[in-house]
């Protein structure tokens, strides 16, 4: 009988979130897990050009309890391993443009991100606010007399992370503890045991060597974004089943502004901010600005469903005319009113791939073998096919607890909190 190995497909953020809690178990050895990526660079899509901003109860009630505990492991993760220098973990006061007296933009709830609304109406009244201070309003923001900016999160429910360094933090805790690594690797097929047709090991092409091997596997993770549904077909092509992930592509820029700098945080506060703009802010689409401690801008919001999703995350490419739009909502939004040229400076122009599942909450669950096309898993925490994908803009946000508690059900243990509505 095969070993309980575990082979996590999709090596971004929730992968490797997947494997870190896993290796830290005692019932599982880091040795006996696996991350497979395909793409050749990576956290080169959603996992390393995201916002990196963090919510704790911005969320529907079925998301709720993921969220609130991906926070908290958030905060704590940060305490205990320098999160604030390593990977700018802050806290974030978080801001709502408005135009006019009117509330930011319409619509709420799970639709926000395929509507092109603004997340800002899904943030719960947070009772700790009592009123707008000087200190509490983005230095870094361009405003006229038209506008209104109202605080709608206080830094203890709202945070600001790095995302591509808190990737590479995670991974390289994994790679430290014995977690193996195959990349660039696609995983191609699936074997069995041939006593009693259970899974029993995973195939995978390495492209660099042009060879193919087998990895004793089952306990199978599928975590690759956008491109789940793809990878389930390879794996499980009997199969009738299809995870409902789409992929939806999200430009944005990552800037620098000298009205935004390391030393430009509020000595009171020493907090972040981040700003939600109405769609009528610009043409055709709702702003997202969030700081960072480094002394970086990102700004996105302009996403696209019309983009095909390309065979591997490091083939992307951003369209220019995004970016230009991007580019000049920014000047809008942060460049100087009076400057005859603009002193932003852009330094990384992006676009990635974010899985959206139907019904606007994630897939986080064990997948029955009757989708499996006649392929057998052993129960028990023995094994099982897992998948964890269809975050929407919340990957980064709700990383940690969706890798908590898939280790916990890949193990066979209760979840440290109830994912049960989020189930396949």
């Amino acid at each position: 009988m095969a070993q309980n190995n575990t082979v996590i497909i999709g090596a971004g953020i929730i992968g490797c979130s997947t494997a870190y809690y896993l290796s830290q178990s005692t019932n599982t050895a880091a040795q006996s897990i696996h991350l497979v990526e395909a793409s050749e660079e990576l956290f080169k899509c959603a996992s390393g050009f995201a916002g990196g901003f963090l919510a704790k109860d911005w969320f529907a009630p079925v998301v709720a309890p993921l969220g609130a505990l991906s926070f908290q492991l958030h905060r704590e993760l940060a305490e205990k391993s320098n999160g604030r220098e390593r990977w700018g973990y802050s806290s974030t006061i978080t801001s709502s443009l408005s135009r006019d007296s009117e509330e930011a933009v319409d619509g709420s709830g799970e639709d926000w991100l395929r509507d092109g609304t603004s997340r800002a109406n899904t943030a719960a009244a947070d009772s700790s606010i009592s009123g707008e201070s000087q200190d509490q309003l983005p230095p870094w923001l361009t405003t006229s007399q038209e506008d209104t900016v109202e605080v709608i999160s206080s830094k203890e429910t709202t945070a600001q992370v790095d995302p591509l360094q808190l990737s590479k933090f995670l991974l390289d805790e994994c790679l430290a503890a014995g977690v193996h690594l195959h990349h660039p690797a696609r995983a191609i097929s699936i074997s069995k045991d041939t006593r009693d047709d259970t899974l029993a090991s995973i195939r995978i092409h390495d492209a660099i060597n042009g060879v193919e091997s087998n990895i004793p596997c089952t306990r199978l993770v599928l975590t690759a974004g956008a491109w789940t549904p793809a990878v389930f077909k390879t794996l499980f092509p009997a199969s009738t089943y299809s995870p409902p992930i789409s992929a939806l592509a999200g430009h944005s820029l990552l800037l620098k502004s000298p009205r935004w700098t390391p030393t430009t945080q509020s000595r009171r506060t020493q907090a972040c901010h981040a700003l939600f703009a109405p769609d009528d802010a610009a043409a055709g689409f709702a702003p997202e600005i969030f700081a960072r401690r480094a002394g970086e801008l990102y700004i996105a919001g302009l996403n696209s469903s019309s983009l095909p999703l390309p065979d591997r995350a490091s083939d992307a490419v951003p369209q220019p005319a995004s970016i230009d739009q991007l580019k000049k909502v920014a000047e809008l939004l942060l460049g100087h009113p009076e400057a005859r040229e603009s002193d932003l400076r852009v330094i990384r122009e992006s676009v990635c791939f974010r899985p959206v599942a139907a019904g606007g909450r994630p897939l986080v669950g064990r997948v029955d073998d009757g989708r499996l096309g006649g392929v057998r898993t052993r129960g028990g925490g023995q094994g099982g096919v897992f998948v964890a994908a269809g975050h929407g803009a919340w990957g980064i946000s709700q990383c940690l607890g969706t890798g908590k508690v898939v280790g916990e059900m890949v193990e066979g243990r209760e979840t440290s909190v109830d994912v049960g509505g989020l189930g396949i």
